[in-house]
């Protein structure tokens, strides 16, 4: 019987065992390595292309994807690489207008002068359906962000390759833990491991993955060209983080479910999204796609005063921006003004606090906000 994929976090990528050795070696530090006569096979050689740190955590990133890993020095590395190695002039590129804006900046400009058409749509299923036609790439965020709408994904993977075209899937706020993309044919999975796989607000890393050895071996060659590298040290704190990824997001995604309840039955919120929430709109599918609902949720005040009083009398959330560590914070998405949404929009990233504390706190938030009307 397979280990569950709890039980797999705690072990992935640990070397073999061995009497008076470390579970987990400590990060290789290195430019050049010693390395005489014949080079061709060989895979230390210099440090922008090979760390066996690297080597570690991309062997334990693989067992969770189920395919190739390789980690980057950042989540929008990653995208670049699976971008920049896929498309080109007179390809189209299909992503979501909705999603990361780092994604839409990248196609409405280096890949927009490159010659590549970017053709960006709300994350929603018939936008995608109806907009893969004569793509070369389709990159999906399910769930979205900041919205949290969740995709079917075997319809648009299979839609896409109808027509010949590649499928990558950001999977950065539902980790591997909560859903596979390669198991439901896409051909890239990527992550910002900044998030929930590193879990402390510490450490900015990425992967993507890849089970076709060509695409992989694509990437493999960006990062070196690129110098797109993780530190070795950074990389040995993402595998150390990586045993404790199922019991964090089991308590975050506990404290999430108290919190969206809370705010569905809140005279002070608008509107609430998460797709464990019974009410959200998303939650049939993600009951039937995803392995759990995740720590992120999303919800509407009645303006940005209402969000400013909603921080001013919390506690135990801290107003910041990314997602997935250890303590709860949250932010008014507005404020970037790269999201269409309204100005009382917030989302927030539920840590690992006691949840009693945590719904008593963000309850007091929303008393001080007010009501909607």
């Amino acid at each position: 019987m397979a280990d569950a994929p709890g039980t797999r976090v705690v072990r992935a990528g640990l070397p073999a065992e061995e009497d008076e050795r470390p579970f987990l070696p400590g990060p290789t530090f290195a430019a050049p390595y010693r390395l005489s006569g014949d080079v061709e096979g060989r895979r230390y050689g210099y440090g922008r292309f090979a760390n066996p740190t690297w080597t570690a955590y991309e062997k334990a990133l693989g067992e969770l994807e189920g395919g190739d890993a390789l980690c980057f020095s950042s989540g929008m590395a990653a995208l670049s690489a699976v971008l920049f190695t896929t498309l080109g002039a007179g390809d189209v590129l299909v992503a979501p207008a909705d999603g990361y804006p780092g994604v839409r900046s990248l196609a409405e400009g280096p890949l927009a002068r490159l010659g590549v058409e970017p053709r960006l749509v709300p994350s929603r299923d018939d936008a995608f359906l109806d907009a893969v036609a004569g793509a070369r790439l389709v990159l999906v965020e399910s769930p979205s962000n900041p919205r949290l709408d969740v995709l079917d994904l075997p319809a648009i993977v299979e839609a896409a390759h109808v027509v010949g075209a590649l499928v990558a899937v950001d999977n950065t706020v539902i980790t591997p833990l909560g859903q596979r993309p390669l198991e439901s044919g896409a051909d890239f999975s990527v992550s910002s491991a900044t998030k929930h796989l590193t879990g402390h607000s510490d450490v900015v890393l990425g992967y993507a993955a890849a089970r076709d050895p060509d695409l992989w071996a694509g990437l493999v060659k960006w990062r070196g060209d690129a110098g797109a590298i993780p530190g070795p040290f950074e990389t040995w704190l993402a595998h150390r983080s990586l045993a404790t990824l199922d019991v964090r997001l089991a308590r975050q995604e506990q404290n999430a479910h108290a919190l969206a309840e809370l705010l569905a039955f809140s005279d002070a919120v608008r509107d609430v999204r998460y797709p464990g929430l019974a009410s959200d709109p998303s939650h049939p599918r993600a009951r039937e796609r995803l392995d759990r609902f995740g720590s992120v949720l999303a919800f509407t005040l009645r303006d940005r005063a209402a969000v400013d009083r909603f921080f001013a009398a919390t506690r135990l959330v801290d107003e910041a921006t990314s997602f997935g560590g250890v303590h709860t914070t949250a932010e008014r998405r507005g404020r970037w003004g790269t999201d269409d949404v309204p100005e009382g929009f917030v989302r927030l990233s539920a840590g690992i606090e006691v949840t009693e504390d945590l719904v008593a706190d963000v309850g007091r938030g929303l008393e001080a906000a007010g009501p909607v009307a």
